[in-house]
């Protein structure tokens, strides 16, 4: 007598399964086939090297000693430079890259530890040819991989720029609500790059390039008022680059890895910070730390305790600037790695000056007096 009522309760539920799958899996294929197009009209800028087993992307342009290495802030890829690579090619060997799982390279396989990451990027170097020495030159986040690369190869980085670098001080210890936030984080960036698997990152991105940005906003607000106001402030700050590139990272963050990649480097902070803290001296490199006119103490403190690494170290707040420094005044940013730059020449060449015994001239000249006629 329940066979019917049973069967029916079944043939419903794989109807309403159905009905579900339905749509993951238009996402899925959409997601796919986006990607795979994506990838023909958007080719890297630079190269892909082998690294332990993973492609990494490196980006190299012009020439001359010593090396400058753009390191990026969490979450962006080597076009966060694009205003200021080119400028810095014009007088030396400029070099941006992207971190495993993020931009072109591969999903990171290692814990997205400061360290960890200084050792991919001296190696990503080795592997791709790129001579030292190398002026660093780091954003944000970027600062605690610049500080845990010169304390694991000191004598190859004969300068550094911090632009905007996050203090140990502020990650080194986390605060309960500080914990709070990495554990949030880590559940957001798992649910986005299930979101970006599925298609759904892709499409609000897309209506977003049209015009349309309803769907994306209601979607970052259901992550809170937060998270909502944190994608307002990105979105912000990206529109800076050039129009062309915009599509180019509208692709990059419809890619999983990145989410994956994102959530790895805010459950390491605190590690990072650790090892940017164990570099506590730049002894008398050049070093110039760039700070934007939003901070309050104590953050304005910190920035200038990082001036204090080295003994040749400046100071010097952008006006008018936000986080991003090297996309509101890159002018400012440039400007900076030049005198980096010049002073790193400068001191080699006194040391080449000071090495180089001087040039007697013990040859002696006579005067030959005619003959005189006999």
């Amino acid at each position: 007598m329940l066979r019917y009522p049973m069967q029916t309760a079944i043939l419903i539920l794989l109807v309403l399964l159905g009905t579900l799958a339905l749509p993951l899996v238009a996402g899925a294929v959409y997601q796919i086939i986006g990607t795979w197009r994506d990838r023909r009209r958007f080719p890297p800028p630079g190269r892909l090297v082998r690294v332990n087993e993973s492609r990494m992307h490196v980006h190299v342009t012009g020439e001359g000693t010593p090396t400058v290495v753009f390191e990026s802030g969490m979450g962006a890829s080597c076009l966060s430079w694009t205003l200021v690579q080119p400028q810095v090619a014009q007088f030396a060997r400029a070099v941006s890259y992207d971190r495993a799982g993020h931009g072109w390279s591969d999903p990171a396989r290692e814990p997205r530890t400061a360290r960890q990451i200084a050792q991919e990027l001296r190696t990503l170097l080795d592997a791709a040819g790129i001579p030292g020495p190398y002026v660093l030159v780091g954003h944000s986040f970027g600062g605690y991989v610049n500080r845990a690369f010169e304390h694991m190869y000191r004598n190859e980085v004969v300068g550094m720029v911090l632009v905007d670098s996050v203090h140990p001080a502020e990650w080194e210890n986390p605060t309960p609500e500080q914990l709070r936030m990495i554990e949030v984080g880590l559940r957001y960036a798992w649910i986005a790059a299930w979101l970006a698997r599925l298609g759904f990152v892709r499409f609000c991105l897309a209506r977003l390039a049209r015009g349309s940005p309803k769907l994306g906003w209601a979607a970052a607000r259901a992550f809170g008022v937060g998270t909502a106001s944190a994608v307002q402030r990105i979105a912000g700050e990206i529109r800076k680059l050039p129009a062309p590139i915009l599509p180019v990272v509208r692709e990059l963050w419809s890619q999983p890895k990145n989410f994956m990649s994102l959530g790895q480097h805010v459950a390491a902070l605190p590690v990072s910070a650790a090892q940017a803290a164990a570099l506590s001296s730049l002894r008398d490199l050049p070093l110039v730390v760039l700070s934007g006119d939003h901070h309050a103490a104590p953050y304005i403190d910190w920035q200038r305790d990082l001036a204090q690494l080295s003994s040749r170290g400046r100071h010097l707040v952008a006006s008018d600037s936000g986080h991003w420094i090297h996309l509101d005044h890159p002018e400012l940013v440039t400007r900076a790695i030049r005198e980096v730059v010049a002073a790193v020449r400068s001191s080699a060449q006194m040391k080449a000056s000071a090495q180089t015994p001087p040039t007697i001239d013990t040859s002696e000249k006579f005067a030959i007096p005619p003959s005189k006629s006999l």
